[in-house]
Parts: structure tokens; sequence; C-alpha cells
């Protein structure tokens, strides 16, 4: 809203929206020019809503926002043109961003459309022998396959190949949504009732 009502004031028609899923559904209703993006949203995080849409409207530039990186340094694996850091940067420098953006828009959508978004997937839990492991899926075939994480490397673009298919995955495994299997939960022992002197336990009939 801090940001809508800045916008607004500059003259810019703004539309807001509640989180990622919401953004979607409107982005199938109007086409922005820009598009603003907290990294650090509840449901959907910026980071799984920008891979949603990156590829399917390359023309739209991008502003990534977060008050958890303390540089102007776009996050590595990001699809945005911009960052802008909420608590530090000045609210000029996000004006400035987006008129800079608006202006040089036909050239980044050119740009856009060279660019392949990293898939950003949690680590899946252990095997059958304890060795970490992920899912993934590949971008052209859609099969999935699993692939075995020897080591965290967080907030690292990497690549393998498809187990299916001729096609170069790129993928970043983040480790603060990893997903592990339930535990069994295990049944409340069966107790039988203590049999006095002379009692005898019920038998089942036939």
């Amino acid at each position: 809203m801090v940001f809508a009502r800045l916008l607004q004031k500059e003259g810019y028609e703004v539309a807001t929206a509640e989180n990622g899923f919401d953004a979607l559904l409107k982005l199938k209703h109007l086409l922005p020019d820009v598009i603003i993006s907290d990294l650090n949203m509840a449901q959907m995080s910026g980071f799984e809503f920008l891979q949603w849409f990156a590829g399917a409207s390359p023309q739209i530039s991008v502003v990534a926002s977060s008050g958890a990186y303390g540089s102007r340094v776009v996050p590595t694996g990001v699809l945005a043109d911009v960052f802008f850091a909420k608590g530090q940067d000045d609210p000029e420098t996000l004006l400035d961003s987006v008129a800079d953006l608006i202006q040089t828009s036909a050239a980044r959508a050119r740009t856009h459309q060279e660019e392949s978004a990293p898939v950003w997937i949690p680590r899946n839990g252990k095997d059958s022998n304890g060795i970490p492991y992920i899912v993934i899926t590949c971008t052209e075939c859609l099969r999935s396959f699993p692939l075995n994480v020897t080591k965290e490397e967080n907030s690292e673009v990497l690549e393998t190949l498809c187990l299916f298919y001729a096609n170069t995955v790129k993928y970043i495994i983040d480790f603060s949504l990893s997903v592990t299997s339930p535990r069994k939960a295990l049944s409340p022992p069966i107790r039988t009732p203590e049999l006095g002197p002379g009692s005898s336990r019920p038998r089942a009939n036939p």
C-alpha cells in the first residue's frame, strides 16, 4: 500500500494484489508496464511468483523488493530488472527505477525472452539409504526425476541434465522450504485387563 500511494501521487495508474495467487489471477485481465513484487509473501513467495509469470509475460519489467537483503544487487536466481531494499533505499530510488524501466521496456523484453528462470525447489528429505535428495521437474518434457544432494548450496543456481530429454534444467534448492515425510504414528499398545485370582479370560464366540 505504501508503494501504491507513492506511485499514485506521481500520476501512475496502480493495481494491487493481496498475494502471489491474487496477482496471477489479475494478470489474466491486465498487463502492467512494471510489476513490483516482495520476495517474502504468504501463500506464495516472490521467488515462486516471478518464476510463474516470467516466461509467460517477458514484456513486463520487474522490481523485486525485500527487507532481507542489504544490497541493491538483484538476488541470485531472481528474474528481476531492479532490486529495491526496503528500509534502506530512498523512495525516490523506486520512482526513478520505475520511470527507467518504462522507457527501456522494449529492449528489456528482448533480454527477458533470452533468459530462463531457475526452478526453486525444496529439499524433499532422505532416501532409504539416508542420503538427502530433491525431485526436479524438467521444464521441457515436464517429467520428474530424483537427484541426490551432496551439500547445501543455498541461493546458488545449479544445473543438471534431464534424464529423459536433451534439456539442461536450472534450479535452486531452497533449504528454508525443506519437505519431509511425516512420521508414522505408532499405535498405542493393547492392554489386557488384569485378572484376579480365580478369574478366567473371556472366550471369543466361534
